[in-house]
């Protein structure tokens, strides 16, 4: 969810937005906030800390993006400064210990006779659906076709009268809702602290490029083969060696094929 969320970005606004597992802290520290702290049922605070990230990302894209959007690198370091800022928030208010947060689903599953956590599979499921509806959401509503028409061609998609501003807007909201949730699905299996985005990021960030810059369907099949060359590295070899898959898998993909699996000059 994260890759996709990122090349989504990518892919419509060509920007890379390096605040993006910012905003998969920011739904896990949310959640914990509105349930953990006022005391809201942890459902709706999920669903309320998703929502307040994603105007977060439209905020932060009106402000901060947009009037830099011109300039990639100027994009580059503002996101980076906003990566940063949120960290230090994070630690100046809840400190650098970590945080519980309540699984939605607590019961176990038993699949093929193994113990597997039902958040965990919440997460999976939910992540299935939820992937499966922006695609559904890209090329079968307008707003979806005005994302394609200016991921292939932002000016010719502006002389017919798309507004590239509100796009651009929407497409940042809805990759910072997509970072969110993955952040409110893992944080009650794993650690809640305020430097938790820099690792899954940087495996977004391989994933996209393995996966070919703006292709979600590269992200998706760059996401499976990672994460199993991850569990065997972790199976075979040690477990202290999965986290050198990534980059080794960036070294690889710009060495062998820079544009990635999937990688076109169109997004989608």
């Amino acid at each position: 969810m994260l890759a996709v969320g990122f090349t989504l970005i990518f892919g419509v606004a060509r920007v890379l937005n390096l605040s993006h597992g910012a905003f998969y802290a920011l739904g896990a520290y949310f959640t914990y906030t509105y349930n953990g702290l006022l005391k809201i049922p942890l459902l709706p605070a999920a669903l309320l800390a998703v929502t307040t990230v994603a105007v977060f990302g439209v905020a932060m894209e009106r402000v901060l993006v947009r009037p830099l959007r011109h300039s990639g690198l100027a994009v580059l370091m503002i996101t980076l400064a906003m990566s940063l800022l949120i960290e230090q928030v994070l630690l100046l208010t809840f400190g650098s210990e970590y945080q519980n947060v309540q699984s939605l689903v607590s019961e176990k599953v038993m699949v093929f006779g193994v113990d597997i956590g039902g958040q965990r599979l919440l997460a999976l499921g939910v992540s299935v659906a939820l992937i499966s509806g922006l695609w559904l959401f890209i090329h079968n509503t307008r707003l979806g076709n005005a994302i394609l028409a200016v991921s292939q061609d932002p000016e010719a998609a502006q002389y017919m009268g798309i507004n590239i501003n509100r796009v651009f807007a929407s497409v940042m909201g809805l990759s910072a809702a997509l970072a969110a949730t993955a952040g409110v699905l893992v944080a009650p299996f794993l650690t809640v602290q305020p430097s938790m985005g820099l690792v899954p990021m940087t495996k977004a960030f391989s994933i996209v490029i393995l996966g070919g810059l703006g292709s979600i369907r590269g992200s998706l099949l760059a996401a499976a083969v990672l994460g199993y060359s991850e569990t065997l590295v972790s199976y075979l070899v040690s477990s202290s060696l999965t986290e050198l898959v990534s980059l080794v898998a960036i070294l690889l993909a710009l060495i062998l094929r820079p544009a990635g699996l999937f990688g076109k000059h169109v997004a989608f």
